[in-house]
């Protein structure tokens, strides 16, 4: 009987009592996180999996038109049915959700990184710069997303690369007004002067302090925000705007089906339910992460205030 080798033995042990503890905790978050955050990251965690898969889940070319078989109705060879053009509606909802998700995912990324950094900033900076970045958010967010991004599209022209400068653009200003409020509150502690005391860069006391405490409220309102946002992809590429033909995503495919609503109705419904479950499931996931922030903050108000009780119940005990 061969010997085994003790390396590859103890390796292999190794290997599996580390999955063991990932894996558990994973289950330790699942079992902890508040019920619509897990909830909503098992639809969106689903949702992005079919989206990752969708060469290999689409069982037609999304742009193979079959004229014979337009506007037909869900069956065994089309679970959804087909089109004005007879081409495969499963086949484009996935492909197109592609680009939907991943358009509402880069704009949010860049303005949380651009706006997050920029309130912070801001918070340490003070002063006239501060005054002045301020009033620049004021006055984006007094005209609507849509409004400033049909501007600047119009500009640019369509495609997805304008449309996420665009998106961007109008996308950051929720973030920076956040995280110079969250920096404000943060500059006050008492880690925060002693290093200043001990001599600590501006940048290693944003990125290693100020930052890492601010994250849990910017990550809520970012999943809150990703709705929106695609929501408003959704309707800048009904208008147009995105994607262009013969390629497919969820906003153009709603316009195209509009017109054939009374004989195909499924055909509209299919990308509107996808945004609206889509929208929905981030829009869970943020509101478990904003209910897990809140209580924390009240029970340490609680616990600070039994410990510490007011003047008037200590004269009363003495």
């Amino acid at each position: 009987m061969p010997r085994l080798d003790p390396s590859v033995v103890g390796r292999s042990s190794r290997l599996r009592a580390r999955g063991a503890e990932t894996i558990g905790r994973a289950l330790h978050i699942i079992r902890t996180r508040h019920g619509s955050f897990t909830v909503g990251g098992g639809i969106f965690l689903a949702i992005v999996s079919a989206l990752i898969l969708s060469p290999w889940l689409s069982p037609y070319d999304p742009n193979a038109q079959e004229l014979l078989q337009r506007l037909s109705s869900p069956s065994t060879q089309h679970w959804l049915g087909t089109d004005q053009f007879g081409r495969d509606v499963l086949s484009r909802l996935l492909i197109g959700g592609r680009f939907s998700v991943t358009v509402a995912a880069a704009t949010i990324a860049l303005s949380v990184i651009f706006g997050t950094i920029l309130g912070v900033l801001c918070a340490r900076a003070g002063g006239m710069v501060d005054e002045v970045t301020m009033r620049i958010v004021d006055l984006l967010i007094a005209f609507p997303d849509v409004l400033v991004a049909l501007f600047l599209i119009a500009l640019i022209g369509p495609g997805h690369v304008a449309l996420i400068a665009a998106l961007t653009v109008v996308g950051w200003t929720p973030f920076a007004r956040m995280a110079r409020s969250l920096a404000l509150e943060i500059n006050a502690k008492d880690y925060i002067m002693a290093a200043e005391v001990l001599g600590c860069s501006r940048s290693f006391i944003i990125f290693r302090h100020v930052i890492p405490n601010a994250y849990r409220p910017i990550a809520a309102i970012t999943f809150l925000r990703f709705g929106h946002k695609l929501i408003t992809v959704g309707a800048l590429s009904f208008l147009g705007l995105g994607v262009q033909p013969p390629n497919s995503d969820w906003g153009a495919m709603l316009a195209d089906a509009l017109r054939f609503v009374e004989r195909a109705p499924l055909l509209a419904f299919s990308p509107g339910f996808a945004i609206f479950i889509t929208a929905l499931a981030v829009t869970l996931i943020g509101q478990g992460l904003e209910a897990e922030v809140k209580p924390r903050k009240d029970q340490r108000e609680s616990i600070l205030g039994t410990e510490s009780p007011s003047e008037g119940e200590e004269t009363m005990k003495a």
